[in-house]
């Protein structure tokens, strides 16, 4: 029997459309290579999102400092809260402008010096801050020369303990200052502006911090101002940093000056660090007087003693020469010792003054300290020198005969002169000596009798 018209329809193969298997259709190969080439660029911007990415080099000059790429530009723009720097054609930064103060605020046109951290790629902008200006420490983001701050959390044997976004950090003792310190405990739990010198991302990570070269730096900048307002007779304020054997170095505002122990003050300081620190001490604020500025050589003279009243001349009216007084032996010298015989006064025993004899050391004579009787030799009021005498107060020794030489000296006789003067009593001696020479030779006889022939041999004249 032959198939009606409906079966064979019902039996018959659907019909498909070109491009299709079945309910699904059928991708090309054009259009599956397509695909496949969205999905690599979409995988690709993950990628780039995730990682850090390499900004293109700038055209122009760079330089390099501490590890930072520091460049100049045109500022292009000033807004309420970023600054816009053009570096060359589609080369653009931008700085936070709240890292500028209202009056370094740079204006249309400048040129401004800043340093480039990376390159947003999503913003085509360089991401950049102003020289030195301290940014807040991320630890992806952390590169040797960055200025940060740090908190100091605690003090070992070689330096500070500090925590920097949330890592240890390190920081030698030889560059928390430029000077030394020999307690460094004072700086636990402050916060330091700091320079990153090194990096290590290893293990927990590694960070060692510094502070030398930013104080180097700001030193340096004080100076140069300090340049333009300081002059030899003025009197600055200054802290004392540093004491050594010849005197101290204050810092006088970012510069260094030293007191010499000569102008520390009118007394006789001596020599050696426990001397000087008699007088002044380390981290004393005090006030001193500029006696000369050299710039070239770097120097800086100042004087204490020149602001206070100068004893010399206070009790030069009352001393005079030949005035006898008591002092105190402050020093021994070896020509001398020095005597204060007022405050702040002090006059020369020289050696060959200190007794009628001759002494070979003056610590035989003398000993620190003592109080002796001295005498005004001569005063020199514009050197402000005195020269004292011990000896004038002492009895002169009564004189000795012999030729000098050891052992008990003899005492001398009368001289020649003496035994030869004519006295009265003399006179009545040798009278009485004649008279017995003559009763003598009257007993014996003879030639010499006076006597015989009228007289003796001593009454014969011829």
């Amino acid at each position: 029997m032959a198939p009606t018209d409906e079966s064979s329809k019902t039996d018959a193969p659907p019909e498909v459309s070109p491009g299709s298997v079945g309910d699904e259709p059928v991708i090309s190969n054009e259009m599956h290579a397509e695909i496949e080439a969205a999905l690599s660029e979409l995988e690709q911007a993950k990628q780039a999102l995730a990682q850090p990415h390499a900004r293109p080099t700038i055209r122009g000059p760079r330089v390099v400092e501490a590890g930072r790429e520091h460049r100049t530009g045109t500022v292009v723009s000033v807004g309420p809260t970023d600054i816009f720097v053009e570096f060359g054609p589609k080369d653009l930064g931008v700085v936070p402008r709240t890292q500028y103060a209202e009056h370094e605020l740079p204006a249309t046109g400048d040129q401004l010096e800043v340093v480039v951290a990376r390159y947003e790629a999503s913003e085509s902008l360089y991401i950049c801050s102003k020289p030195g200006a301290v940014q807040k420490a991320d630890w992806e983001m952390l590169t040797p020369g960055q200025v940060v701050e740090a908190r100091v959390t605690g003090v070992n044997k070689g330096g500070l303990e500090l925590e920097i976004a949330n890592h240890r950090a390190f920081m030698p003792a030889g560059q928390v200052s430029l000077d030394h310190i020999a307690d460094l405990s004072v700086f636990v739990g402050e916060k330091l502006t700091c320079q990153v010198q090194r990096v290590d991302r290893r293990g927990k990570g590694n960070i060692v911090l510094t502070r030398r070269e930013l104080l180097a730096k700001e030193r340096e900048k004080l100076a140069a101002e300090l340049k333009e307002t300081l002059a030899e007779g003025q009197v600055v304020e200054g802290v004392v940093r540093k004491i050594m054997p010849f005197g101290a170095f204050v810092d006088i505002g970012g510069v260094d000056g030293l007191v010499h122990v000569t102008d520390l003050t009118h007394e006789r300081v001596g020599h050696g660090p426990k001397a000087v620190e008699r007088y002044i001490k380390v981290g004393q604020k005090i006030q001193a007087q500029i006696l000369k500025l050299d710039w070239e050589a770097g120097r800086i003279s100042l004087g204490l003693k020149q602001l206070q009243e100068d004893p010399f001349k206070a009790q030069i009216a009352e001393l005079h020469e030949g005035a006898e007084l008591s002092g105190r032996v402050v020093k021994l010298m070896d020509f001398g010792a020095f005597v204060e015989v007022a405050p702040g006064v002090e006059g020369l025993v020289h050696i060959s003054e200190l007794a009628h004899r001759r002494v070979g050391q003056v610590a035989d004579v003398l000993t620190a300290d003592e109080v002796v009787q001295v005498k005004i030799l001569s005063i020199d009021a514009e050197s402000h020198r005195i020269s004292l005498s011990i000896k004038a107060l002492l009895p002169k020794p009564k004189p000795a005969g012999g030729r000098g030489g050891r052992g008990k000296k003899e005492e001398r006789g009368p001289s020649l002169e003496e035994i030869m003067k004519e006295t009265p009593h003399l006179r009545r001696l040798r009278e009485k000596a004649k008279q017995r020479d003559k009763e003598q030779r009257q007993e014996q006889g003879g030639l010499d009798d006076p006597g015989y022939l009228g007289g003796g041999l001593g009454d014969l004249k011829l």
